[in-house]
């Protein structure tokens, strides 16, 4: 501050050019307007280029740090770089140009089911007397695109597998699939709608076996974007002599044969305003059983 009081009270602008972008783009203007007066001084790069194709803009972040070099550099390099060194510096750099660049939204969905739905069951195989170990992930929503619905039931991200075929998984497993559909409704609402979780109940054929579950999105649902609703959560629970026990994210339990595990895996989230969906897609996906 000291330093910047022995500066005399102006406005001063300039303005240079980088040559090109790579794409087609020449003569880039990066402009600034530096106003020193009493303990502060601004720095307002409104008149620079709009962002470009090409690998040169900057984000806020680095113009900041760029600014604050500078002014360092010039009053006292000695100073401990911290907030209070730099408060009397204001920068104004406006959106959406080359000193403020921003990331294209369309080209992010809203989030996927965000879990992985660990499921292992493990035991005595009562066919051979052998112990036995399943494991999988069990697919969900994909968040929706700017100009397309979600997945349905999909697997993504992290998890990235196949689904084990019914038929394989059965006669490989003392296990019985008993349920495994879309879930209707489960996506978040939206201009593009969340891609449906699934539902999947899987009896257990052995006593004495363990269950093991961990997965996520079962407080909150996956988030939309830009007004789009959030996707459905995901719940667990034990059906057991026809009643069924909610199971947390992350448990252990016993299970006996005729058990049910039930897994319904969160629904993606949505993208846009709602009143942006035209009714022949939202007829449609009544008419589908989606929503």
């Amino acid at each position: 501050v000291k330093r910047i009081r022995e500066l005399p009270t102006k406005s001063s602008s300039a303005i240079d050019y980088l040559d090109d972008d790579g794409f087609g783009t020449t003569d880039i203007p990066v402009k600034v307007k530096i106003t020193v007066g009493g303990e502060s001084i601004g720095f307002d790069f409104s008149g620079s280029a709009r962002q470009v194709q090409g690998p040169l803009n900057a984000v806020y972040s680095v113009t900041l740090s760029a600014v604050y070099y500078v002014v360092r550099c010039m009053t006292d390099p000695s100073i401990p770089a911290n907030a209070g060194c730099f408060k009397p510096i204001q920068v104004k750099a406006p959106s959406g140009t080359i000193v403020n660049a921003r990331i294209i939204p369309e080209r992010v969905c809203a989030a996927c089911q965000g879990t992985m739905n660990n499921v292992t069951i493990g035991g005595v195989d009562p066919r051979n007397g052998k112990y036995f170990t399943y494991y999988e992930t069990i697919a969900g929503g994909f968040g929706a695109r700017h100009n397309k619905d979600g997945v349905d039931g999909i697997h993504s991200h992290m998890t990235n597998t196949l689904n084990t075929p019914v038929e394989a998984l059965e006669s490989a497993y003392p296990l019985r699939i008993r349920r495994y559909e879309l879930v209707r409704g489960s996506g978040g609402r939206g201009r593009s709608r969340g891609g449906l979780g699934i539902r999947r109940d899987t009896e257990v054929l052995a006593e004495g076996s363990t269950i093991s579950l961990m997965g996520e999105r079962q407080r909150r649902g996956p988030y939309g974007l830009f007004g789009g609703k959030s996707g459905s959560p995901g719940v667990y629970g034990i059906v057991r002599r026809n009643r069924i026990t909610s199971l947390s994210s992350k448990t252990t339990i016993s299970a006996n044969s005729g058990d049910v595990l039930t897994v319904t895996t969160p629904g993606g989230g949505g993208y846009g305003t709602i009143s942006g969906r035209s009714r022949g897609r939202i007829e449609q996906d009544r008419a589908d059983g989606k929503a």
